[in-house]
């Protein structure tokens, strides 16, 4: 099986300092879930980060997608990101762009036709169950259909892997599991990876999934 992520001798800081990860090793396969677990200031959102370019590796080699992200060019990193799906505990939409435009903007960044563009992004508008806010700006929506949106956009381009930082650490019992049930359905029916950060692993996951706890800058599976 392939893999999508591998980490050898990998360190993380945001300094030269404190070192937050230090000298990890693991793997993860193509088509898996993941959970990534660990008390606040463990490391979770740091590592998160590394996987999407956002922090260097500090020592050690992490790869993703088959890039190496230690010296990663800008172009490389972009040509990277195109194929990731990342979801933020806040959101990050555009506040001046109506909901489907926000949705739309990774299918626009890929160059996919206007047509495709529009019916993907009513398919996945129906998916979220947020078809007639449409039109509306992000402001305008509450904390839960506001996530909907942001794993909406994250599914738009087809991801070949899907990063969620506390995606339901706001969010009220319907909208929590119904983006559940969207990381669920990319990973079974799209074999999309998927890596979620958590404080907490759902007890109604139907699906086979992996556990990374992470704890004094060790990462471990747990079984």
């Amino acid at each position: 099986m392939d893999k999508v992520i591998i980490a050898d001798n990998l360190s993380l800081s945001y300094s030269n300092n404190e070192t937050i990860i230090n000298k990890v090793n693991f793997s993860i396969n193509s088509g898996s879930f993941i959970f990534i677990t660990g008390a606040s200031g463990s490391g979770k959102s740091t590592l998160l980060k590394s996987m999407y370019g956002a922090l260097k590796p500090k020592e050690g080699s992490l790869v993703v997608g088959g890039v190496e992200l230690r010296g990663v060019s800008g172009s490389k990193l972009n040509f990277l990101r195109k194929h990731i799906g990342i979801v933020f505990q806040d959101y990050k939409l555009v506040k001046e762009w109506t909901i489907e435009k926000n949705i739309m903007l990774p299918l626009i960044i890929n160059g996919y036709e206007k047509t495709v563009t529009q019916n993907q992004v009513d398919s996945l508008l129906k998916h979220v169950r947020l078809k007639h806010q449409a039109g509306k700006y992000p402001l305008e929506l509450s904390g839960g259909e506001q996530q909907r949106v942001a794993m909406a956009r994250a599914l738009s381009h087809n991801p070949i892997l899907i990063l969620a930082d506390e995606p339901t650490g706001n969010l009220d019992d319907y909208s929590s599991q119904l983006i559940w049930n969207l990381l669920e359905g990319a990973n079974t029916q799209l074999k999309t990876t998927v890596i979620v950060v958590t404080h907490h692993i759902p007890e109604t996951m139907n699906i086979e999934y992996k556990h990374f706890h992470i704890e004094y800058g060790s990462i471990h599976e747990v079984n």
